[in-house]
């Protein structure tokens, strides 16, 4: 079962933060479309306001222009909220490498300031946005919860920090929070521009402008797609989890593995190109695989994965055909 057919109690209240986001923007149309009560935070640094637009016409839609790294701000965003849905973070490995300062205010203080929030306002559930990079230089796959390796960027070390602040709250203020390490999550909306751009929509974006698209390293490098579907059931789901599933972090993936060269190929042929893309020396901090193993997350609250990489991808092409 996906979570179309989710019931929470009639007034549920849900708070996303980085509402504005990719993950978000999908967060806050699910449970809209659910029928319920939907808050977006976002400073509107990364996400945009086209992406909840739509949504402002919605009765049951509030959006908070404001900052996680100020407590006030997430206090005032908290207020009567059931469910926090914390996605809130600055991502990409290279960029932290350039910035560590700023994305330890970001994304550890930010979710500090949100989990102390949350907690003072009584919120039923915490859910958070984590990372398949705290696995670090972990070598062996599938990637397991509990057998992390040396954590190699600063944007790692930040969500493995929350996930220790995380567990800290539901230990000793009773807190249920549920860290999500979510796997090269992919789908609509998702930014195709900039240096960072997820390789995904950056390859459509490009190959529909005719360009040539660079793949750093030799393209050979593997990674657990993850479509936006599943990204939302964990999510939702993790809002119905038991008490006893809180404190900890499990993998949200598809649990399959695919070759970025692989894709790239995918896509041109989807879009009937047959451009050759260009070759870039590796980035610093990148893991050479990824592939996760998602048995935790389904038994500890029914996490079930509906959309393969092939049914997620051409679905994407689709999207971003009709919107770029």
């Amino acid at each position: 079962m996906g979570y179309k057919d989710m019931q929470f109690p009639e007034d549920s209240t849900f708070l996303v933060t980085g509402g504005a986001g990719f993950i978000g923007s999908n967060l806050c149309e699910a449970i809209l479309n659910l029928g319920y009560q939907v808050r977006c935070l976002d400073d509107l640094s990364t996400g945009k306001r086209e992406n909840i637009e739509p949504f402002l016409a919605y009765t049951n839609f509030e959006f908070l222009k404001g900052d996680v790294k100020d407590l006030k701000t997430c206090m005032e965003a908290c207020k009567s909220v059931d469910y926090v849905l914390h996605q809130a973070a600055w991502g990409s490995v290279p960029r932290s490498i350039e910035h560590p300062l700023f994305y330890c205010a970001n994304n550890i203080t930010g979710t500090l300031n949100m989990l102390e929030a949350a907690r003072q306002n009584g919120v039923k559930k915490f859910v958070y946005a984590s990372s398949s990079s705290v696995y670090g230089d972990e070598p062996n796959l599938p990637k397991k919860e509990g057998r992390e390796g040396k954590l190699l960027s600063p944007y790692a070390v930040t969500k493995r920090a929350d996930e220790e602040w995380a567990k800290q709250y539901t230990m000793y203020y009773g807190l249920d929070t549920y860290g999500l390490r979510y796997f090269n999550v992919f789908g609509r909306r998702q930014d195709p521009d900039g240096a960072y751009a997820a390789v995904i929509p950056k390859f459509i974006k490009m190959l529909l402008n005719h360009e040539t698209p660079t793949i750093h390293g030799d393209g050979r490098q593997s990674r657990d797609f993850t479509y936006i579907e599943n990204v939302i059931e964990a999510n939702l789901k993790a809002c119905q989890a038991e008490h006893s599933a809180a404190g900890q972090a499990y993998n949200i993936a598809y649990g399959g593995r695919e070759e970025i060269l692989e894709i790239y190929y995918n896509i041109a042929h989807a879009l009937g190109m047959e451009t050759e893309p260009q070759f870039a020396a590796s980035r610093k901090g990148d893991i050479k695989h990824s592939n996760a193993d998602i048995t935790k997350a389904k038994a500890a609250f029914g996490y079930d994965p509906e959309w393969s990489f092939k049914r997620g991808i051409e679905a994407t092409i689709e999207w971003y055909r009709a919107h770029v």
